[in-house]
């Protein structure tokens, strides 16, 4: 196993489509950060004698959770990109049409899966600690006048670990359709899809129940704070459905790789 996932990772990181994708996203992080520097920096300068922050108009709240917060949502917003790099980590064995060789290597199809998403869950973990690394930097230039611990506060910590969960919990879904479906194409779109259920809310205002099964809601109910946003379940439920889709999307691609000929 330990063999077979250093090959996968490997693999990985020798991909050019990895890089290319990761630095996109990150480059677009680094860009949305900048951009919104300004403003945090002039809501913390306006911050009142009673500790009480408007990021938005005619919104007071209490500064420190507030801005724990909205390091946390900066995080969110970045992780809705990671399952397509997921799909393109997963997918380029099949347009190379190399998977026929991986399965010479490593006949048992239980532990190629395996290995293949220990690999993509290990990677997608450092991309997740980077984007909230970025996250962290930015709001600390914002905060550093008022407060600069708090953003390594044990809320901001929390925050922050609960995204990384998310993170790489939803995107894991992008790589197991990809192998399931032996299409990055097809896993991207399935992931856009995924993420458009949970933009629209539509699903939240008509049917909030069956809203809170889909991962992305999961991860706004996990991250966001209700007083702010019309969540639709609580972080325990949110937890149980981004363990469940990467588990059984992942089984479905167990078990489809192993009724298919290695191609």
């Amino acid at each position: 196993m330990l063999a077979a996932t250093r090959a996968e990772l490997t693999k990985i990181l020798t991909l050019r489509g990895t890089w290319i994708g990761t630095g996109v996203i990150l480059a677009l992080h680094v860009l949305i950060a900048a951009a919104n520097l300004r403003l945090n920096t002039e809501a913390v300068a306006a911050i009142t004698p009673d500790g009480r922050i408007e990021r938005f108009t005619g919104q007071p709240r209490p500064a420190h959770q507030a801005i724990v917060d909205l390091l946390v949502a900066s995080s969110f917003q970045m992780s809705l990109f990671l399952p397509s790099l997921a799909a393109v980590l997963a997918g380029q064995e099949f347009r190379a049409h190399q998977l026929g060789q991986s399965v010479l290597a490593v006949p048992r199809r239980v532990v190629l899966v395996t290995a293949k998403t220990v690999a993509v869950a290990a990677y997608l973990l450092v991309v997740s600690m980077v984007i909230a690394g970025i996250s962290t930097v930015f709001m600390y230039a914002a905060v550093r006048g008022w407060d600069a611990g708090v953003v390594t506060s044990g809320d901001a910590l929390r925050g922050q670990g609960r995204f990384l969960v998310f993170a790489v919990l939803s995107a894991l879904v992008g790589s197991a359709v990809t192998v399931i479906a032996r299409s990055a194409l097809i896993g991207i779109v399935v992931a856009v899809a995924l993420i458009v259920v949970t933009m629209t809310q539509v699903l939240a205002v008509s049917v909030p129940a069956l809203d809170a099964l889909f991962p992305f809601s999961a991860g706004r109910n996990l991250l966001l704070d209700p007083e702010d946003t019309k969540l639709t379940a609580g972080p325990a439920h949110a937890l149980v459905v981004l363990v469940l889709w990467p588990a059984l999307t992942t089984a479905v691609a167990g078990l489809a790789l192993s009724r298919r000929d290695a191609r």
